[in-house]
């Protein structure tokens, strides 16, 4: 509807009657609408001459203009073409150990991110307890059929740690000698799984992790899960001993569940060179669809370190030593394991 009109009294349509003024509705000031603004006058502060300025006159502030919402678009792609540019011309850096850490930032976290948060909804305690500097060597137990444990547990620390530290697994050789996954594991910051790599990186001040049940304990069938396997002749404890770097065990809960291994076809396993062939619920019987790991929720725990630089030069040779302390490890991670299960309301939720 079209807003009605004022005749004003001095118009000559409305000398003689022949003007009619239409009422229009006031807003909330009271002045009707086309109307000029009253100019009320404001008495002179004390000491104010006549026509001088009010204090603070002229001094208005616009609110500061909010962005676009295109500028925070425009950076990502002006980022995402800087990366495509920088692999394209080959301007990134690389260690002696194949690690590419623009790579593991921008693409491969990114990938698994969303299996992190969102499918296993990981919980993540103890952070703290992880240095902010300085390298340490992080004991984790084993298990899932497949080592995605590992790949959670690297997305914890870099996700979760104050200074958004990186965790450089050691991986077994198999990892190495099967295409698309040895280049994947070696950009990601993985490393042969021997004394030296690691002593390296602790040296260097890097976090490196480490899984002593190897695949005694990712291969476990369902029926031992949370049960810790052998951690193997404590060559892990005498690297951190060497190195002067703590220990910090780790607990891991929700990863024996979502691949159930109920058998294990040695002979095809030995077929295939694998150490095992795993016989789920699911698997091999929906073929690839059995391959999709179950929606477990995780927790993930970092114990109190166990401090190693305390001990003399030649401690990295006594077996004794080495046995103690890698039992130690052991027992506090078997503990924390036992105390998350009673903790759990439920393996999904």
């Amino acid at each position: 509807m079209a807003d009605a009109k004022v005749i004003p009294f001095d118009d000559d349509r409305s000398r003689g009657g022949a003007g009619k003024v239409v009422p229009r509705r006031r807003g909330a000031s009271g002045r009707r609408k086309g109307e000029p603004m009253a100019v009320r006058e404001v008495a002179p502060l004390p000491g104010q001459q006549d026509g001088e300025p009010s204090p603070g006159a002229g001094r208005y502030e616009a609110p500061p203009e909010r962005p676009r919402d295109g500028g925070g678009l425009e950076r990502r792609v002006a980022g995402g073409l800087a990366f495509l540019r920088r692999r394209l011309t080959g301007d990134y850096d690389v260690d002696e150990f194949g690690y590419d850490k623009e790579l593991t930032d921008q693409v491969l976290m990114s990938l698994v991110r969303p299996l992190y948060e969102k499918y296993f909804r990981v919980e993540v305690k103890g952070i703290e307890n992880i240095p902010a500097e300085g390298g340490a060597l992080i004991v984790a137990n084993h298990s899932g059929t497949l080592p995605l444990d590992g790949v959670m547990m690297q997305v914890a620390v870099h996700d979760n740690h104050p200074q958004n530290r990186h965790l450089r697994l050691l991986a077994a050789d198999l990892v190495f000698m099967l295409p698309v996954v040895n280049e994947l594991a070696r950009k990601a910051g993985h490393t042969l799984a021997c004394a030296e790599d690691a002593q390296s990186l602790l040296e260097r001040g890097e976090l490196v992790g480490v899984m002593p049940e190897g695949f005694k304990g990712i291969g476990k069938p369902f029926s031992e899960r949370y049960k810790l396997q052998r951690f193997g002749r404590g060559g892990f404890v005498s690297t951190a001993l060497k190195a002067g770097t703590p220990i910090v065990p780790c607990s891991i809960v929700g990863a024996e569940e979502i691949y159930p291994m109920i058998g294990n076809a040695k002979t095809l396993a030995r077929l295939l060179g694998f150490p095992y062939f795993p016989i789920t619920p699911t698997f091999p019987w929906l073929g690839p669809l059995g391959a999709v790991p179950l929606p477990t929720k995780w927790t993930i725990q970092f114990g109190e370190p166990i401090p190693t630089d305390g001990y003399p030069p030649e401690a990295a040779e006594d077996p004794m030593l080495m046995f103690n302390l890698t039992d130690q490890v052991r027992e506090q991670i078997q503990h924390t394991l036992y105390k998350l299960l009673v903790q759990r309301r439920s393996v999904f939720f």
